[in-house]
């Protein structure tokens, strides 16, 4: 059965939207997903599901969680396979000036209009942050900080039109890693992010 993770936006977070990964991980279980198990507090889940469709679960689940905990969530679906290949395309991969602790990566609910990309880098502030675009992921490097840069969820959302949660590098790497089969499974980064 396919595996997936569900990513949350905005869950967690300095005390709002507060929802128990317990919680969560019942939630899931209810929509009849399995395998169930998540990555720290700020809503990520690994799921098992014979559904196909990583928008079609993103949208179910989404429903489910405003039906069960009253308000709303964008919620973004990627398969272990997809993920991978985020990590593959890393545009940042190799270069000597990258410090992977302020890498990360935007999941997009789907990837914006060539146009918006176009005007992106014209919006963009003025800095040190880089970004690039690939599809439905957004790749940033903020080599001051994330607390310190202009390159939020919200800049890129309005900018693209699409909804998306962003997570650092390390925490990329160890959700892929909880998505492979034991066998399969690289070195898992531990700790918290």
């Amino acid at each position: 059965m396919p595996v997936h993770v569900s990513l949350f936006r905005g869950i967690n977070v300095g005390g709002h939207r507060v929802i128990a990964m317990s919680a969560l991980r019942s939630l899931h279980e209810e929509l009849g997903f399995s395998g169930v198990t998540s990555y720290i507090q700020s809503g990520n889940v690994i799921f098992q599901s014979p559904r196909s469709g990583p928008e079609a679960l993103a949208s179910l689940i989404e429903k489910k969680v405003e039906e069960t905990f009253g308000f709303p969530v964008t919620v973004v679906v990627r398969t272990c396979a997809a993920l991978a290949g985020v990590i593959a395309k890393n545009p940042f991969a190799g270069r000597r000036d990258i410090d992977e602790r302020r890498l990360a990566v935007m999941f997009l609910q789907f990837s914006p209009a060539p146009a918006r990309v176009k005007k992106l880098a014209a919006a963009a502030p003025e800095g040190m942050d880089e970004f690039r675009v690939s599809g439905d992921s957004v790749y940033l490097y903020c080599p001051n900080g994330f607390g310190k840069t202009l390159l939020t969820n919200t800049f890129f959302e309005k900018q693209l039109e699409v909804g998306g949660t962003a997570r650092n590098w390390k925490s990329v790497i160890a959700i892929r890693a909880m998505m492979s089969p034991p066998a399969a499974t690289p070195a898992r980064t531990a700790g918290r992010s």
